[in-house]
């Protein structure tokens, strides 16, 4: 039976170890692509574990065999059982759980359906991702004021500034709980405390954390959150999830119903359901909720706590590596008084997408973050591009040697690629 969820601050019930060299090696050799590429892309899709894999495949071969209505009948127990697998994962309730195609549209679900009014307010964070930012602009249109909090000295959102700017016009304080760009992690639940009896809705987005850091939406106090499948807790793109707490959960109509969403009652009258999958709609990817399903289930019995520890220990030592090589061309970029498994760094006379060609042609993946993603963050701080290399319980040492090599391969004397200097 899978476990509950560990949830941070009780130590007496979770284990906290990271995992061991043989226990990364068990997962490793569950994990096909590991034995193709070195992945330092988890941050942006990671690689799934072969169950994962084999159930999402085996639904669509089953749909292919009996049909795909009668495929999803087949598998109604299993179906509703992923509500209860991502409540476990967030300490909530499977009523509070919904699942759709992706984390933005989950988030997107929640903030077009709050009934902004001229003199609203908006806080948000410095580091705030460019598509939540977009929204924000576009209602800022109909008289919404967005701020942005400024940083404290580590580089996260300042709880105190927060905390003096909250008042009855804030109508939504909403975070993402880890930067795209870097191993920041925002004080969530600190951002809660603040919030927490405000009257304003606390929207925390958290794509970058689901899977790799122990999330209690009890102890984050967040209204929703919003996340993905394919990221840090290994599952299929195209699929995500929402938390959708009370009481704002049945104070907020959702910006588009269907019969997933609510019922016609009567020719001229429908009713909303009042549980979270009132932000739902009816078609999606079968195989892909099982198989976000498998992933989370999977995450759950290896235990968040190990996974969280692992995760920062890897991340850590990467940072040092890159610090640590000669010529001091290498700059590590990550901020915050706690950092995850992002690391964003540049390579002085090298451009980050050159550098991600070159590191791709010796099968080793990384990403490039632009300054598009968190213009506000990356624009005071002079920066417009980062390699992002992003670690996860399945890297080993050898594979940050690895990537640390081929970093200090990017000599000044060496010629990149075309356009590949800055």
């Amino acid at each position: 039976m899978t476990p509950e969820a560990p949830r941070a601050g009780d130590d007496a019930a979770v284990d906290a170890r990271p995992l061991d060299a043989a226990e990364v090696e068990r997962l490793r050799a569950e994990t096909p692509g590991c034995a193709h590429v070195t992945h330092f892309n988890h941050a942006g899709s990671s690689l799934p574990p072969g169950v994962v894999v084999e159930t999402v495949v085996g639904h669509l071969r089953r749909e292919a065999e009996i049909g795909g209505y009668e495929a999803a009948d087949e598998a109604a127990d299993r179906l509703g059982a992923v509500y209860g697998s991502l409540a476990r994962l967030l300490n909530a309730a499977p009523e509070d759980i919904a699942i759709v195609e992706n984390a933005t549209r989950a988030w997107d679900l929640v903030f077009y359906a709050i009934p902004f009014a001229p003199g609203d307010r908006i806080l948000t964070s410095v580091s705030e991702y460019g598509s939540n930012v977009i929204a924000f602009l576009q209602v800022a249109g109909r008289g919404i004021k967005v701020e942005v909090v400024p940083n404290d000295a580590s580089g996260q959102l300042d709880v105190e500034e927060l905390a003096r700017r909250m008042d009855d016009r804030v109508k939504l304080v909403a975070v993402s709980h880890m930067p795209t760009n870097g191993g920041l992690l925002q004080p969530a639940a600190a951002i809660g405390e603040v919030v927490r009896g405000s009257g304003a809705i606390y929207l925390l987005d958290a794509c970058q954390t689901a899977g790799q850091v122990p999330l209690d939406v009890g102890e984050i106090g967040c209204d929703f959150l919003s996340a993905s499948a394919r990221k840090y807790l290994r599952g299929p793109r195209g699929i995500g999830f929402l938390y959708a707490g009370q009481p704002w959960r049945t104070r907020l109509t959702p910006p588009f119903l269907d019969m997933r969403a609510a019922e016609l009652v009567a020719t001229d009258r429908y009713e909303v359901r009042d549980d979270a999958r009132r932000f739902e709609n009816w078609e999606s990817s079968i195989a892909n909720v099982l198989g976000m399903g498998a992933a989370v289930d999977y995450a759950l019995e290896i235990g968040l706590d190990r996974i969280w520890a692992t995760v920062r220990r890897r991340a850590e030592t990467l940072r040092a590596v890159l610090t640590a090589l000669p010529g001091d061309r290498v700059a590590v970029h990550d901020l915050g008084a706690e950092r995850g498994g992002i690391v964003s760094f540049t390579v002085e006379g090298w451009d980050a997408e050159a550098i991600k060609g070159e590191l791709r042609s010796r099968a080793i993946n990384v990403s490039v973050t632009g300054i598009s993603s968190t213009r506000s963050d990356m624009e005071a701080r002079g920066l417009d591009q980062m390699v992002r290399a992003s670690v996860h319980y399945l890297t080993t040492d050898e594979d940050i040697e690895r990537l640390g090599g081929a970093i200090g391969a990017l000599a000044p004397g060496n010629a990149p690629p075309p356009g590949g200097r800055v």
